[in-house]
């Protein structure tokens, strides 16, 4: 067309390959999702981490009397290309061996931290479905996740019981990767309080964790009656059913993890201004809000949260898309919005403190 330029070939060639690669992306997604249900990192780790053949694999992945080996082997040289696992041919030869590799140990199911139920959830047909309806939502706006079934997210959970046990399972486990560097990075900081609601806090393991790690504190879970049906006895900690945008349980601290960014900007002025009236404590001395949550870069690559390296910029960006496919309203924000909303919400003062996480913890103060 006049007035539009043909770049150099060389430029429009890699401009054509990057097209390429991110139009099939989703095969990334799948690939993962397969080697978790048939279990591949288990298998390794369960020969004490050795290196395997394929076949070696092949013959313990369950209920498989005679699995394809071709396909197993295509399958595995992309995740070995995307260093999910790692191959080599011994030395005096014989078959290939496939070992872990620092992803692949996120892959493991009975391990203390791992991300196996967040890759079940989130390649879920009910969760990709949405991804679909973006078109829609630009043309018409509404909710992804309505349009794609119906209903919202949340009564989706509230009238399915297996896929609310598989949204919490995939909450349970990113919770324990998350509270482990919180807990780590924020030192003292529940140490002055007394007393701390997890808003939003699903069944209860993220306030558990709070309260096993500093003993004097009374812990109080608090989310949606159903949730809060199926959630464990834990000590020190009171399940709360109701609803954040009524009343929330009163505490000397007020804990949000990755509750604030699945709503949008009214919803969470109305639940901040809950948290600030929860706060119990009568001087407010210690009276605080802990949110966990992402901090994306500003406009100008500024900011951000996470570990500081650079390493979770990229997926925060995909967060924020996740948040459009999943919620009502929600999204990820940055710095210059978090203050607009906590200063709306009554909390004017705040820190934010960078975790060795995805996302950041945001301390704020009602005074």
């Amino acid at each position: 067309m006049e007035g539009e330029k043909e770049g150099d070939p060389a430029a429009m060639l890699r401009g054509q390959a990057e097209i390429w690669r991110y139009m099939l992306g989703f095969a990334d997604s799948m690939a993962l999702k397969c080697a978790v249900e048939l279990g591949i990192a288990d298998i390794i780790h369960s020969h004490g981490g050795c290196p395997l053949t394929l076949a070696q694999i092949a013959r313990s992945i369950d209920g498989s009397p005679s699995p394809n080996l071709p396909y197993l082997s295509r399958v595995m040289r992309l995740l070995v290309r995307r260093n999910i696992f790692s191959v080599h041919r011994p030395s005096g030869g014989g078959d290939p061996l496939y070992g872990l590799t620092d992803s692949s140990r996120w892959l493991i199911r009975d391990s203390e931290l791992s991300l196996v139920p967040m890759v079940i959830m989130q390649n879920h047909p009910l969760q990709l479905a949405p991804w679909h309806c973006f078109g829609r939502c630009v043309r018409e706006g509404g909710i992804a996740f309505q349009k794609a079934h119906g209903v919202e997210m949340w009564e989706l959970a509230g009238d399915n019981p297996k896929f609310n046990k598989m949204f919490n399972d995939a909450m349970a486990c990113t919770a324990k990767i998350v509270m482990k560097a919180v807990l780590e990075a924020y030192g003292d900081g529940f140490g002055a309080v007394g007393s701390v609601v997890d808003v939003g806090g699903g069944t209860g393991g993220v306030v558990a964790e709070i309260v096993r790690a500093y003993p004097h504190i009374r812990g109080v879970n608090f989310d949606l009656p159903h949730v809060v049906a199926t959630a464990p006895a834990y000590d020190g900690v009171e399940h709360v059913g109701g609803s954040m945008f009524e009343a929330i349980p009163k505490a000397d601290a007020v804990f949000l993890k990755w509750i604030l960014h699945d709503w949008g900007d009214e919803d969470c002025v109305k639940i901040l201004r809950n948290c600030r009236k929860a706060i119990a404590s009568s001087d407010q001395e210690h009276g605080k809000l802990i949110i966990v949550d992402l901090v994306l870069l500003d406009r100008d690559g500024s900011g951000g949260g996470g570990d500081g390296s650079g390493l979770f910029e990229d997926v925060g960006m995909t967060f924020d898309l996740l948040m459009m496919a999943h919620v009502s309203g929600g999204k990820e924000r940055t710095e210059a919005e978090w203050k607009e909303l906590l200063e709306r919400g009554g909390f004017p003062r705040y820190n934010i403190i960078k975790i060795q996480a995805l996302p950041s913890i945001i301390e704020a103060f009602p005074q």
